[in-house]
């Protein structure tokens, strides 16, 4: 079921009202029967595979409890059971094709005659966000963090919760268990200021996604038939395209959350605001990149270790992650190129010298700092096309293009203003123009929640004003939303 399908709409304020009008204690019920059919409205006998998950460890869990601190070597057994099922249920679904064709290209290198099995098996919805969260409450309660939970139906349904299930944020056990146990009597001003997220969310999918969509998916299903410019323009478009889809789905999933009293951790900071990788990575996605952090990145010794071992952490870190997005040489090259990026920034960063001194200012000059976001949001996008492209030899062809060719296509554009026509890519310029004017609402509003809480800020102002803001949001979706139910482009991690 999607968050942009009448499916929700129905389905969404009928839980929302039985929610609230049951008594506390059966809430958790309805909640976990709802999750179960929310993802079983894809596929019915995968939601068996998210219980055998489910109850491998919760049992691991409680198997770890009765063991104390002290005693943490008898805790390891169940441990280790909870990630090498988690592990390799995530392997079989999802990676065992892409090895399995890795062993049958070495082979041909070698000279060895080996034929790979295909086996096929389709990829589970939200596999990887549920895997993740499971095992990172399975190592929490190893290492004594939180203590297991005891209710089986509490601990499925911080495995399956319905808004954050099939793509996150990818939430930690002492976050959300906690809450799942507290009662939430309805507060209005909580639902309001949910629902307003969720509409914002569902403009950035329906109106900005999935409209830039059509013009990415046209260059990117053929780019051959393309030269520079408009690669280059189906590139930037693909970096919005993918930042309203996923983050307008944790909006969705986080307003949702909040419409029933539950507060899910933000997933995404304006990253396209970021000055440096780094600071990029801190933005995008934090759930996971906090994750990666926290279970892998400083487990491997973080920055607490010699030079080239903190670079080799950085680096390795971003390929696991570049892994975990697809079995796919891309998203290895894409992770590749990112660990790259920040062990280049270690390497180059500077030290505790003298910092520059800005008169009255609480950081560097308005053109310095728009330059860095330049940099840092050219350097995304060239990783985004080995995200998007099909296969490396399509993202280098893409690449090549757009740097040998968009100078001199530019410089013929200024000599001949009528042939921009034929680098849109666009039926007409209105609807070209209308795409910039969205992508300048969504910066526009991003730079302003840089600044003050506008949600905050709005719930202060008129209720004509307030109410104006609303009805103008809901026409936009209404009239220019792409309503053709297109999945989220992150349900397929």
């Amino acid at each position: 079921m999607l968050f942009n399908s009448f499916e929700f709409l129905v389905f969404f304020p009928s839980v929302v009202l039985l929610y609230y009008l049951l008594p506390h204690r059966l809430r958790w019920a309805l909640l976990l029967a709802a999750s179960y059919a929310f993802y079983m409205c894809w596929r019915v006998d995968y939601a068996l595979l998210l219980a055998f998950s489910t109850l491998i460890d919760y049992t691991c869990g409680r198997m770890m409890g009765r063991h104390p601190d002290q005693q943490r070597h008898r805790r390891k057994p169940w441990l280790w059971l909870s990630l090498v099922s988690n592990l390799g249920i995530l392997f079989a679904f999802k990676y065992l094709d892409f090895f399995s064709s890795a062993a049958s290209d070495l082979a041909r290198l070698l000279g060895l005659d080996y034929a790979a099995p295909a086996f096929g098996l389709l990829l589970p919805m939200g596999i990887s966000f549920y895997t993740f969260q499971t095992m990172s409450y399975s190592i929490d309660v190893y290492y004594g963090r939180i203590r297991p939970e005891r209710h089986p139906g509490i601990f499925a349904l911080f495995v399956t919760f319905f808004p954050q299930l099939v793509a996150g944020p990818i939430e930690r056990a002492e976050n959300l268990l906690t809450q799942l146990r507290q009662k939430h009597e309805f507060n209005y001003q909580r639902l309001t200021d949910g629902l307003k997220l969720m509409a914002w969310g569902l403009f950035k999918k329906v109106v900005i996604a999935d409209r830039l969509a059509l013009m990415v998916n046209q260059v990117y299903a053929d780019p051959a038939d393309y030269q520079g410019i408009p690669l280059l323009m189906a590139t930037g478009f693909f970096a919005f395209q993918i930042y309203c889809d996923f983050s307008g789905y944790s909006d969705m999933a986080i307003g949702a959350a909040q419409v029933m009293g539950f507060r899910l951790m933000e997933n995404f900071r304006r990253p396209y605001l970021a000055k440096s990788i780094r600071e990029f990575w801190g933005r995008w996605h934090i759930s996971l990149s906090t994750w990666f952090r926290d279970y892998l990145y400083i487990p491997l010794g973080g920055n607490r270790v010699v030079r080239w071992r903190w670079y080799y952490n950085l680096f390795l870190t971003f390929v696991v992650s570049g892994l975990w997005h697809g079995a796919n040489w891309t998203f290895l090259a894409w992770g590749a190129l990112h660990g790259l990026y920040l062990v280049l920034e270690a390497a180059t960063a500077s030290g505790n010298g003298p910092k520059p001194d800005y008169p009255n200012k609480k950081g560097p000059p308005a053109l310095k700092r728009l330059l860095q976001v330049g940099s840092t949001f050219a350097l995304v996008c060239l990783a985004w096309i080995f995200f998007r492209a099909e296969n490396i030899a399509e993202a280098w062809y893409i690449l090549q293009k757009i740097l040998l060719n968009v100078p001199e296509e530019l410089l013929n554009l200024v000599q001949q203003p009528s042939r921009i026509s034929q680098v849109i890519l666009y039926d007409n310029y209105t609807k070209f123009l209308f795409m910039l004017l969205m992508l300048g609402v969504l910066l526009s509003v991003e730079v302003l929640q840089s600044r003050m809480r506008i949600r905050a800020y709005l719930n202060r102002q008129p209720r004509a004003l307030r109410w104006s803001l609303a009805y103008l949001l809901i026409f936009t979706i209404l009239f220019f939303g792409a309503f053709n139910n297109n999945e989220f482009i992150y349900f397929q991690f």
